[in-house]
């Protein structure tokens, strides 16, 4: 259930809809070798690093920096993103509850333009000729042959992209124009919520069973749609374009494509939200969590390279009913899951069920990382409050997923789509390199390495020296170097984002940055509070970046010598390269 639930948490919606866009955008099959390599260089360390913390300490993402109190705010920071994060992942399931639900009838009503379209709703493109071009001893009767470099292709939309925009959306002209809620998406929200909560109203126990379904169906759904996919006309085309010989070697050079390689690493991995130490900290003290985490890394980046395999399969089939290149067809990000793929799925025989599939899929995916989301804000509020809330789990569950639900209100109105985006922009892309390395330099430079890892191998034994070289090259100088790396060019080449071709007000803006604010200002806040409290004792202040007498093993039989409290204050750290304290 434990690595079970990890995958779910892993594998979400990024993997299936977002990682084969970059994969395009950034050359095809050459955008796989920075994506391996910021998986062997950042995912796999920064989630055995997580992973390790969590199940060392049986402690939230808060609690576990009892480590180094001075840095306890990166905690409240993390649990910060998995609350705006889980606003934003609702919403994105209630799209998939309602694509799902509006799959169940024939046709598809997105297959073709019906009283919701406009005039440039078409499901093929429109060519025109430009008559004063032509001559007349050209026309026959009120037939007329148009020379070829007359011939004017007009710029239609989709019966999808309309579907989209008019009837799921209800999309407004931009961020000033809230309009009502869009009640349809509202009660998908609810529905959603409702879900979320009876999975998790006790704890780990529930969802656990849950994913037993959740993190394996998906599996199935995406070979399904890859066999069908690659029967199809033009399944060949669109896999050659994904990763055969149009893959443009020349895209390693620009420094975007490294970039997008890492965010999409740290995105898909869900690394820096709090989840994964969740997660580990349900798991058995003496685990092996390394392995796990090769596992899980590995299957994550597995499963987005396949999911790849099997929409690009279909798309091409799409570019080849439609006469286009490929390239024309792949919309970003939301387009590809919500407006390109169901106009492919529409041209399927008993497209339908194909469509019913895929929306469900999305669903599971969803729910999977939405499950651990919410886990990790009621975990931290447990470990707050014991006294209080310890008996009432289900209660704070509840609450919790009502609380959400209410805050995901504003994304299901005809603005909602450009909430959405500007927390997936903003929240959810460079701050989570922050969050990153501040781990990095907390727990490998402040608590220190090698403490840290005499601390790992209570739990799964002596390792090699060889072993530790290697993980001691990433989590001191190769791991931090490439994230602050990235973040300082994702700030040079940082453009205000953007819904399509529709601009942001300076407000939206303003709060787009406001949000991130809210999210790291706990890091000083707290800092700065602890520092004051020590009333200018120079030794508390200095403590304050050493463990706490609370960062030990849950249990007293896993403390062992090291954290026996007859053994506590007998070994004193002067530096990073010293032995571990006893306490």
């Amino acid at each position: 259930e434990y690595i079970l639930s990890m995958i779910g948490y892993a594998v979400g919606l990024g993997n299936i809809w977002r990682f084969p866009y970059m994969a395009y955008k950034n050359g095809g099959g050459a955008f796989l070798i920075p994506y391996l390599l910021m998986l062997v260089l950042c995912g796999i360390p920064l989630f055995f690093l997580e992973s390790a913390i969590g199940q060392f300490c049986s402690q939230g993402p808060i609690n576990m920096w009892r480590a180094v109190p001075v840095l306890q705010g990166v905690g409240l920071s993390m649990v910060m993103v998995n609350a705006l994060v889980s606003i934003y992942y609702n919403v994105i399931i209630a799209y998939s509850l309602y694509y799902m639900f509006a799959s169940m009838q024939f046709p598809l009503p997105w297959s073709s333009c019906s009283s919701w379209a406009d005039r440039k709703c078409s499901s093929l493109p429109k060519v025109y000729c430009n008559v004063s071009g032509v001559l007349m001893t050209n026309w026959t009767q009120e037939n007329i042959t148009c020379p070829s470099s007359n011939k004017i292709t007009v710029s239609v939309e989709s019966p999808s992209e309309q579907y989209w925009d008019h009837v799921a959306l209800q999309r407004s002209s931009g961020l000033d124009e809230t309009g009502p809620v869009v009640w349809h998406l509202a009660l998908c929200l609810l529905l959603s919520s409702i879900i979320v909560a009876a999975a998790l109203i006790r704890g780990i126990k529930s969802s656990g069973k849950v994913v037993y379904f959740t993190a394996t169906f998906p599996y199935v759904v995406i070979l399904i749609l890859l066999i069908r996919g690659v029967t199809l006309e033009g399944a060949r085309d669109g896999i050659d374009f994904y990763i055969g010989s149009q893959s443009n070697l020349t895209k390693l050079t620009e420094g975007q494509v490294w970039k997008d390689a890492a965010t999409q690493t740290f995105f898909s991995l869900s690394i820096a939200w709090g989840g994964v130490p969740t997660l580990a900290s349900y798991s058995n003290f003496h685990n092996n969590m390394f392995l796990d985490s090769v596992i899980v890394t590995v299957i994550n980046d597995g499963t987005s390279v396949f999911a790849g395999f099997a929409i690009f399969s279909i798309l091409g089939h799409m570019a080849h009913v439609y006469g286009k290149p490929i390239g024309n067809v792949v919309k970003e990000g939301f387009g590809l899951a919500f407006i390109a793929y169901p106009d492919a799925l529409a041209k399927l025989p008993i497209s339908p069920l194909w469509s019913i599939l895929f929306f469900f899929m999305l669903l599971t995916v969803g729910l999977d990382s939405q499950f651990a989301a919410i886990e990790v804000i009621t975990t931290c509020l447990l470990d707050a409050f014991p006294n209080i809330l310890k008996s009432k789990r289900a209660v704070v569950t509840i609450l919790t997923c009502i609380i959400v639900f209410l805050l995901g209100l504003p994304c299901v109105t005809r603005a909602g789509i450009y909430w959405v985006t500007l927390i997936d922009q903003f929240v959810a892309s460079w701050v989570m390199l922050i969050l990153a390395l501040m781990e990095i330099i907390g727990f490998c430079y402040i608590y220190g390495v090698n403490r840290f890892i005499k601390d790992i191998e209570m739990m799964i034994g002596k390792k090699s020296f060889c072993f530790w070289l290697w993980w001691r090259a990433c989590w001191l100088f190769l791991t931090p170097c490439i994230i602050a790396v990235i973040l300082v060019w994702s700030l040079v080449i940082f453009v205000p984002p953007t819904y399509g071709k529709v601009q942001y007000p300076a407000w939206g803006l303003a709060l787009g940055w406001s949000m991130v604010a809210f999210v790291l200002i706990w890091i000083p806040v707290i800092a700065f509070y602890k520092v004051i409290k020590a009333k200018g004792n120079f030794c508390k202040v200095i403590s304050l970046c050493s463990p706490s007498e609370e960062w030990h093993p849950y249990l007293d039989i896993h403390r062992g010598e090291r954290y026996s409290k007859n053994t506590a204050a007998e070994e004193t750290v002067s530096d990073n390269k010293t032995e571990d304290k006893k306490m």
